[in-house]
């Protein structure tokens, strides 16, 4: 699978996860229902309810402070996310359209300026970076 689209599937499972506690839920669950009835009709009503479930977990799992639910969830719709943009890769830039849609500040969160000089080297990585330099 294409690095950039696991990178986005797992920012845009956790940004799921998170909005299913605030006030902007039942908009962006509007949106991801209308985007799987666009493109997997056939799922759309299994996504939904899924969607509704996860959010009832989500909730109950933040008022305990349950942190590995929470991970738990966040893997559960990565996996949800990576399967429809593998089946469906056009769909990358509907489903980002929808979070920066519903979450403006998510395409902004991560914002890196690097300079380097002579010998000197930059790395920057916007989540996990494994260097292996012998």
């Amino acid at each position: 699978m294409d690095p950039e689209l696991t990178s986005f599937t797992q920012t845009a499972g956790t940004t799921l996860v998170t909005l299913m506690a605030t006030e902007a839920w039942q908009h962006t669950r509007d949106g991801l229902t209308r985007l799987w009835q666009r493109l997997q009709p056939d799922r759309a009503r299994i996504v939904s309810d899924e969607l509704d479930a996860s959010r009832e977990e989500v909730l109950r799992a933040r008022s305990a402070a349950d942190q590995e639910m929470l991970s738990e969830l966040r893997l559960q719709w990565q996996g949800y996310l990576r399967r429809l943009l593998l089946a469906q890769p056009e769909a990358v830039e509907d489903l980002r359209r929808l979070l920066d849609d519903v979450d403006p500040e998510a395409a902004a969160r991560i914002t890196q300026h690097g300079t380097a000089s002579g010998r000197a080297r930059v790395y920057q990585a916007g989540r996990d970076m494994h260097i292996n330099e012998r």
